[in-house]
């Protein structure tokens, strides 16, 4: 099925064009979710604390991918709606290429350096080996991981976002069926659910490689001989910087909680925000997926100038975001008793912790959703700057304050409530972005 960049989005053409990419991005996270279910509950928590304190620094070497595709996209379905489909294509083969020589780089320096990072990121006793075994295997697939991010964004612009949609299914019912054989059945432990995850993220990454090299692409994308324009890298790096700086903020904020909770509770604390991360992930992934697609759709109509329909995709937008959240924000205190008896039931102690550090930190997602898409709303519009501004200082400035300085103050809920004081701030932010830009770029 293809799905046109142009035209009138109302309701339900919205929901339609962008279920598959939310339904994308939700099955991707399944892959730690998955390790962790079966981690914890046949390999320990010690086994499960180490997976929880690696995971964030893998990811956030994935988000190169992230902020390549999700700029870079940008920039081609701006260039395709200016009516330059050759010059696009160039573009994307460029930035296709440069992201298997990052790939590659940094998975040569991360298996070098893991047993250094693990103790960094606050690894200690028995959890280093586990956190440097799982890490190292894991990384090996760091540059398909990059692809695979990179692609959720270039899926839309080729507007097959449904082949995403399959590709994250096909590897996410890879990664749950390894996983079951790895390490239920063979008895491997963290290193089978590392092993698991490696194959599974192969999967995902390359096969877009072979889809848009093969003759079934009919897409308006394909890869075509270039050299490099850094000019359009440099433009590409900058659209994508507020997906770049918030999914590193994300995997920061997941490093400094580890550690905070290490000092206040120790392993119990590292395990219970990993339960809460699960969620959480699959939370964010339905509106990081809706402003992957929407991202694609506002680029267009930008490039092709039909600002009246920018007004309409930003207040149609503000309206799901927000029922979105709140719909998310009940299903998550409602769900909490559930997650912690399926990660944890086995120790009372740590499930009770769980169950209230869910309900406390979950109330961020009222405002979540805004600030994320307000973040992307600029991306779209090709002003790096500002999104970057409002991804840096929402994550970076107001959560890793909250972070350290609340549990000074009310001690451990300071940390379960650090993401929620952060969102309010950043709201206030992102109402003052959007409504200050809207004369500039006519919405």
């Amino acid at each position: 099925m293809k799905v046109e960049l142009a035209g009138h989005y109302g309701y339900g053409r919205i929901i339609r064009t962008m279920m598959p990419m939310v339904a994308m991005m939700v099955v991707t996270s399944v892959y730690s979710i998955v390790d962790g279910l079966f981690v914890s509950n046949y390999a320990g928590s010690t086994a499960f604390a180490a997976m929880n304190i690696v995971w964030p620094a893998i990811a956030l070497l994935g988000a190169v991918g992230l902020m390549i595709g999700a700029g870079g996209s940008a920039l081609v379905s701006k260039t395709l709606g200016e009516g330059d489909p050759d010059r696009a294509n160039r573009y994307f083969t460029m930035l296709i290429h440069l992201s298997v020589i990052i790939g590659l780089a940094f998975t040569a320096v991360g298996i070098v350096f893991m047993p250094q990072l693990v103790v960094w990121l606050g690894a200690e006793g028995e959890i280093v080996p586990y956190a440097v075994t799982y890490g190292r295997i894991v990384l090996v697939s760091l540059t398909p991981f990059i692809l695979q991010m990179e692609f959720q964004s270039f899926y839309m612009t080729a507007e097959r976002p449904q082949l995403g949609t399959v590709m994250s299914i096909v590897s996410g019912l890879a990664n749950i069926g390894l996983d079951a054989l790895f390490v239920a059945v063979f008895g491997w432990g963290l290193t089978g659910a590392a092993v698991a995850t490696m194959i599974s993220i192969t999967i995902g990454g390359l096969y877009p490689i072979w889809y848009f090299c093969s003759s079934h692409n009919d897409t308006q994308l394909r890869f075509v001989a270039f050299s490099y324009d850094w000019r359009a890298v440099a433009k590409s790096c900058s659209n994508g910087m507020s997906e770049f700086v918030g999914n590193i903020a994300l995997n920061v904020i997941a490093i400094c909680y580890n550690l905070q909770l290490m000092k206040y509770i120790g392993e119990n604390g590292v395990d219970a925000y990993g339960i809460i991360m699960y969620l959480g992930f699959v939370f964010a992934a339905v509106f990081i997926g809706y402003n992957i697609g929407m991202t694609q759709v506002i680029a267009y109509n930008y490039g092709a100038r039909n600002h009246a329909e920018l007004t309409s995709l930003l207040r149609k937008s503000l309206v799901i975001v927000g029922v979105s959240g709140l719909l998310m924000t009940a299903l998550a205190e409602v769900s909490a008793p559930l997650m912690a008896r399926i990660f944890v039931g086995y120790n009372e102690q740590l499930a009770s912790l769980t169950v209230y550090a869910t309900r406390v930190y979950m109330l961020s997602f009222l405002l979540c959703g805004f600030n994320m898409f307000a973040s992307a709303w600029f991306t779209a519009l090709n002003n790096g700057i500002i999104s970057a501004v409002a991804a840096f200082t929402r994550t970076l400035v107001f959560e890793l304050a909250s972070v350290f300085v609340l549990p000074s103050l009310l001690g451990i809920d300071g940390i379960w409530l650090s993401v929620s004081v952060a969102e309010v701030l950043a709201f206030i932010l992102s109402v003052g972005l959007i409504v200050g830009y809207r004369k500039r770029y006519g919405y």
